[in-house]
Order: structure tokens, then C-alpha cells, then sequence
């Protein structure tokens, strides 16, 4: 896909946001199964699911999937297509790109060993490894674009408000 691919994809899209801002309003949603017995989460995924459980720092064993580490793949999955749609937009050949997320978290917060210690990633950092012939200062302003309208990124930069509720079934 060229630029005015792009371009000629996105048109109505934007006009139609423009027209009428709460079409913009897209509502995102996930959803889980609980297995009881084996401390897990079955988490519908966009092609099949994936089970979620105790990372080893907290008892696991290490075969399922561990919730920070999704997150960090949301970042990176939604940081790598910002990055392409961007380059396209700005007509930057890539030849190539990898992007990696690296995060730490106290183990001793969630499992309650010291109350002052925080609970979730504390510290994220993501990278961009991009092969291209553009400019130097091409290259930073695409990354600038690219954290600047990447969902995921931008969510992690002002957390929204979060709300816990619960329905007995």
C-alpha cells in the first residue's frame, strides 16, 4: 500500500468522524473464562483464545500466557501497525522493523509481601529497530507520529478511569 492508498482508504473514514464525532466513539471490548481449579483465565483472543495464568514469580509454572506479557504485546502489535500506517503516510520505505517492549514489575506488590511495594508495570520502555534509507531526522519524526497515535500507547500515557462493578449468576 502506497500513500494514496491510504489516503484514499482513510477519506471517508475521517470525513465521516468529522461529520459526526460520536461515529468516532469505537467501543473495545474483551472477555474471559475463569477456570477455578487451575488458577487460569481463558481470554477470547482475535483468533481462538489464550489462557492466562500465574507468571513462575508468583507461583506459576510458567505454561500460560502472563497478563503483563499480553500487555506488552498489545503495545508492541498496536505500536508496529501505527509505525507502518504512519511510514505510508509519510511515504518512508522500511525495509524492515522490529519492535520490542520490555517491562518490570514487583513481584513482592502482588503477592503481598511488602504493602508499599507497587503492584503492576512500573517501568516500560518500547523500541523501535527500523531498516531504512530515510533521513535521520525522518526517521524520529515517524516515531514521534507513531507514539503520538498509537491506541495502546497513548492509553499506558494517561490510564483511563477504571471501574469494577459485579453481578451474581
Amino acid at each position: 500500500m502506497n500513500a494514496d492508498d491510504l489516503r484514499a482508504l482513510q477519506a471517508p473514514l475521517k470525513q465521516t468522524y468529522r461529520q459526526d464525532p460520536a461515529a468516532a466513539r469505537i467501543p473495545a471490548r474483551a472477555e474471559g473464562r475463569l477456570d477455578v481449579d487451575g488458577l487460569a483465565c481463558a481470554v477470547k483472543v482475535w483468533k481462538g483464545e489464550t489462557t492466562a495464568g500465574l507468571h513462575p514469580a508468583g507461583g506459576g509454572s510458567g505454561e500460560l500466557a502472563c497478563s503483563a506479557d499480553m500487555l506488552l504485546e498489545a503495545l508492541v502489535g498496536c505500536a508496529g501497525v501505527t509505525l507502518a500506517a504512519v511510514a505510508t503516510a509519510m511515504s518512508i520505505p522500511i525495509t524492515g522493523a522490529k519492535i520490542v517492549a520490555e517491562g518490570v514489575w514487583d513481584a513482592r506488590g502482588t503477592l503481598g509481601v511488602d504493602r508499599a511495594a507497587p503492584v503492576g508495570l512500573t517501568e516500560i520502555a518500547l523500541r523501535f529497530e527500523i531498516a531504512s534509507d530515510a533521513p535521520a531526522e525522518k526517521i524520529a519524526k515517524l516515531v514521534d507520529l507513531a507514539e503520538r497515535y498509537c491506541v495502546i500507547a497513548q492509553t499506558l500515557q494517561a490510564p483511563p478511569k477504571l471501574t469494577f462493578s459485579h453481578v451474581a449468576v
